[in-house]
């Protein structure tokens, strides 16, 4: 089949998201000028670059109570931010953290979770989470959008601190087996690493 982006699929969902799959999940933890802490999950996201790591995550549409949505509204007045990688042990806090919460609650009581003190930023980390991403504002940039109340935003962040967990490391490398990440794909389904093949560039 073949259709145009701008005009219906014919099927009975779009399958865009599902085409472009798996994608890690952007779960980040963000700050308020008050204080107010905020946990939320993105499945826009994804690693740019590696010197300096660099990476992007998409925020579109808005807060239930109106207003940009609070991680978006945080990271760009305080220029920080963490990015905790899921692993499927936690899908279960992740999707709970989820939630179109009220702005006054807390996302990592909600869901279970334990704070964690960032060694070079003030949002904590998800201690359960086994890697974590300590990131600075870089950009951001707002994309087209056919839905005039839909605002689509790319945030760029700069890693500028990472947090792994030992016991996913072995040999030198992080061994995904251990460490399971989870991943969005299409519709409402997930899927996590199971198992790892490995392959060289060819030579030429």
């Amino acid at each position: 089949m073949f259709y145009k982006a701008s005009e219906h699929h014919g099927l009975k969902h779009n399958p865009f998201k599902a085409l472009v799959a798996p994608r890690p999940i952007g779960w980040v933890s963000s700050q308020a000028k008050d204080g107010t802490i905020n946990l939320a999950p993105f499945s826009f996201f994804n690693a740019m670059a590696d010197a300096p790591p660099m990476v992007v995550l998409g925020i579109n549409g808005s807060h239930r109570e109106g207003g940009p949505k609070d991680s978006l509204a945080n990271i760009e007045a305080t220029k920080e931010f963490v990015c905790n990688m899921v692993t499927y042990e936690l899908h279960q806090q992740m999707n709970l953290s989820a939630a179109m919460l009220p702005r006054d609650v807390d996302e990592f009581d909600y869901a279970g979770l334990t704070k964690q003190p960032s060694e070079l930023v003030k949002p904590p980390r998800v201690k359960e989470s086994l890697a974590h991403l300590e990131c600075i504002h870089f950009d951001t940039i707002v994309l087209p959008s056919t839905h005039p109340e839909v605002v689509n935003s790319m945030v760029i962040g700069e890693v500028i601190g990472i947090h792994i967990n030992d016991s996913i490391i072995k040999d030198g490398r992080v061994n995904m087996e251990k460490f399971r990440p989870l991943a969005r794909l299409g519709y409402m389904d997930y899927c996590y690493v199971e198992s790892v093949f490995e392959m060289f560039r060819p030579k030429v």
